[in-house]
């Protein structure tokens, strides 16, 4: 063991003749302590609730959506579907029906979202399928009696739907005129069930219906309004997108992916993610400044042991040592028991849930957590650094200390 390492771990041991420079050491690193560990839970909660998001919105939608220029309907025919379906990296594709039209129940009506879809192709593009109630609803329909249709949970409970009774949808699109006005499209539906998409904004805005009841509700013949796809990795769904494309011809056809429509999302999240850790980052920072002022105090108590050991011949390097070595051990402390702490809260939270959310707001109803090994480390490694700058100014002042004047009155 160095002398300077032995020197810094006696001044942390031992008692100060004033009183209160322990303490003022057992501040700095509950300063560091509780930055870092507030850091990684924030962090944490801030991936989960991303991760949460993208999980929902990937489940919800397909990861690549084919259309044509002006959503204008075309016939997905065999060519083209196959085209799609041999694209590198594509899984599964299904067409859909997609239009804003009314919706009446009893007195109660209200604009939303209707999806035509084929219920066995869609179950290989996306899961929303999967999330219905009661489990045995379907969207089967036989001709001659009402369509069935599948309402978001908010939706039905906003209008007070129950399974099994007659709703009538209303729509604008290509409509009749007489001399007064013009005819909307006006049909009655069976709701079959809900289905709880995990996300409040489309279970208060999306209804589900057989992709043949959607057609000839909107007179669309054999067209569609576009086809889903769904891709061996979410994340590489702008590049498929692009291959769809080269192979279908754009123009006439254009193609969306999920993360282009979320952008604006993702966006905001990785935004508010940097905001918070340069906000928390002050309050590792405060610390340091704990820090700073506890080795200035050192430095004024140990004077005449400063004095004596570069009377003995101590180096200008060796005192720097002596009192970096101390402000790093205070931070590394700190840092350390932090990222425990840290670490141990995030699974106390993701375990006994204990943090519920109002979806309506946050889309999720818990507390999503997810703790990455590279945020830990970024934590850890921004915490050490600003404890080790701390040190720099009294350390300095340590070293600068002239012999004859520290030791002048012993």
């Amino acid at each position: 063991m160095s002398y300077e390492l032995f020197i810094a771990r006696r001044h942390l041991h031992a008692s100060s003749r004033y009183g209160f420079i322990p303490i003022i050491t057992l501040i700095s690193i509950a300063g560091v302590f509780l930055g870092v560990a507030a850091l990684i839970i924030v962090l944490a909660v801030m991936n989960g609730f991303e991760q949460e998001v993208k999980t929902r919105i990937i489940g919800t939608h397909a990861h690549v959506i084919v259309l044509k220029y002006g959503n204008e309907p075309f016939e997905p025919t065999g060519e083209l579907i196959e085209k799609v379906n041999s694209t590198p990296g594509v899984v599964a594709s299904s067409p859909f029906v997609y239009t804003k039209a009314m919706i009446r129940v009893g007195e109660e009506q209200d604009g939303i979202v209707i999806k035509g879809i084929d219920p066995e192709g869609e179950k290989t593009v996306s899961d929303l399928l999967s999330r219905v109630f009661p489990t045995d609803a379907t969207l089967t329909w036989e001709e001659g009696s009402p369509p069935p249709i599948l309402l978001g949970t908010e939706l039905a409970l906003s209008l007070g739907a129950v399974t099994g009774e007659n709703v009538v949808l209303a729509s604008f699109e290509e409509t009749a005129r007489n001399p007064f006005a013009a005819v909307p499209k006006m049909r009655r539906f069976r709701v079959a069930g809900t289905f709880d998409s995990g996300m409040y904004e489309y279970n208060s805005t999306l209804a589900l219906l057989p992709i043949d009841a959607a057609r000839q509700f909107l007179d669309l013949d054999n067209k569609v309004t576009g086809v889903s796809v769904r891709v061996k990795d979410a994340y590489d769904a702008p590049e498929i997108a692009a291959r769809i494309l080269a192979r279908i011809g754009s123009p006439p056809f254009r193609a969306n992916n999920w993360v282009h429509l979320n952008r604006t999302l993702f966006s905001w999240m990785a935004t508010e993610k940097r905001v918070m850790f340069v906000i928390l980052t002050l309050v590792v920072l405060v610390a340091a400044f704990n820090i700073a002022s506890t080795l200035i105090m050192v430095v004024m108590e140990k004077t005449r042991e400063i004095g004596v050991l570069k009377s003995m011949g101590a180096s200008l390097r060796s005192v720097l040592a002596i009192f970096v070595i101390e402000g790093t051990v205070i931070g590394g402390a700190g840092t350390l028991l932090g990222c425990a702490a840290g670490y141990i809260c995030c699974r106390l939270i993701e375990k006994y849930d204990f943090i519920p959310l109002p979806a309506d707001i946050y889309f999720i109803d818990s507390l999503p957590i997810k703790v990455e090994l590279l945020d830990v480390a970024q934590v850890a490694g921004a915490a050490m650094l600003i404890s080790l700058l701390a040190t720099l100014y009294p350390a300095w002042k340590a070293s600068r200390l002239e012999p004859v004047h520290a030791i002048r009155y012993e």
